[in-house]
């Protein structure tokens, strides 16, 4: 049985909820449009306090409106409209002089198949926080129509004058083309590697594989994985505690955030790159430092968002590395910070937690 009291709370079963827990708004009227109850979001996003509405008629106090002006409260018509409707889906509304909310209602029948409507709750969205979803969703789509572009036409391109014209190059030009095709391709599958990535940490769907893993042979496979690309190897410096603990870790996920990190540093740094393990009261802390110019502190927590790239865009990648850098440090139970490094550079430093099999 699901009802509302006095005192402004949901009763579900055995459990007590106080509706002001709840992080969206709500607001309760009956089917004569009279507001039972109004948690504190609600009033957040509306302006009105639970002490103006309750007792009150809906419409008075909570005049929405949709985009053509008509009365929101009046369309859903919760005494006269078909005995099946449970739900209305959600829309974009307003209040006048306020900002614009997404809402939704649920009609409550009692019996519960095509009864009288005892009660409406109504939902209340922020429809700046969707606003920023979707301007977020249409960057996304944005960047990678952009990033896919570029090495797509390339392959494309090479493959049809291979097929085209395969016995006028000689073998050197074949195989430079077919590398080019090749490196492509490779940039094609990081980038829907990112993606998916993306996708799992906002969703919350990353999963760990925890294993004792060795930070310092990890870092070290990865500034040899630069060296074999092409970096001089005098370029990276690893200083690793000989006192660290025993640490339960996703392996894969470990070295995609020091080649992130590195990544990061040999892009947009310059000078030397620093790699610095130490065993610290509660885990492990790795920083990651360059000589370069660093990052101001008023944009420090900004680095960490999608598509951040400041002012090098014109020096490639997705803007995408740092974000799920933070995800997988913080999917970990660790903390990632950005602040200027002793050389003058940036530093990335960040510490994950010790565990242990129990703990995975």
């Amino acid at each position: 049985m699901h009802g509302a009291d006095t005192d402004g709370r949901l009763v579900a079963a055995a459990c007590t909820i106080a509706i002001d827990d709840l992080p969206d708004g709500l607001i309760v009227a009956d089917r004569f449009g009279r507001v039972l109850a109004v948690n504190r979001a609600a009033a957040r996003l509306t302006g009105v306090t639970p002490e103006r509405a309750v007792g009150r008629d809906m419409a008075e106090v909570f005049p929405f409106r949709d985009n053509d002006g008509r009365d929101w409260w009046k369309a859903l018509d919760p005494e006269r409209g078909p005995r099946i409707r449970s739900r209305v889906p959600e829309r974009p509304l307003h209040l006048p002089g306020r900002q614009e909310v997404y809402v939704a209602a649920r009609f409550v029948r009692e019996p519960e198949r095509c009864g009288d409507v005892e009660r409406v709750a109504i939902t209340l969205r922020d429809g700046g926080a969707r606003a920023r979803l979707e301007r977020s969703r249409a960057d996304l789509v944005s960047t990678v129509a952009h990033e896919l572009r570029s090495p797509l036409t390339s392959v494309k391109g090479f493959t049809a004058t291979l097929l085209a014209k395969w016995s006028r190059f000689t073998e050197e030009q074949k195989l430079v083309m077919l590398e080019t095709v090749n490196n492509d391709a490779d940039r094609v599958t990081r980038l829907i590697t990112e993606l998916l990535d993306v996708s799992r940490i906002e969703s919350g769907r990353l999963e760990l594989r925890r294993q004792v893993v060795d930070l310092p042979a990890r870092a070290r496979r990865v500034v040899a994985g630069r060296v074999a690309a092409g970096e001089q190897e005098d370029r990276f410096r690893l200083v690793a505690g000989d006192d660290l603990p025993e640490m339960w870790l996703d392996q894969d996920k470990v070295d995609q955030i020091l080649a992130n990190l590195v990544e990061n540093a040999v892009r947009h740094g310059r000078g030397t790159v620093t790699i610095e393990i130490e065993s610290v009261g509660w885990g492990v802390a790795v920083s990651v430092r360059d000589q370069g110019e660093g990052v101001r502190p008023e944009v420090a927590q900004r680095v960490f968002r999608q598509f951040w790239r400041g002012n090098s865009r014109k020096r490639g990648g997705t803007g995408l590395g740092l974000f799920i850098v933070k995800g997988l440090v913080e999917a970990h139970g660790g903390t990632i910070t950005v602040q200027q490094a002793p050389e003058g550079g940036a530093e990335f430093r960040f510490t994950v937690p010790t565990g242990t099999p129990d703990f995975a």
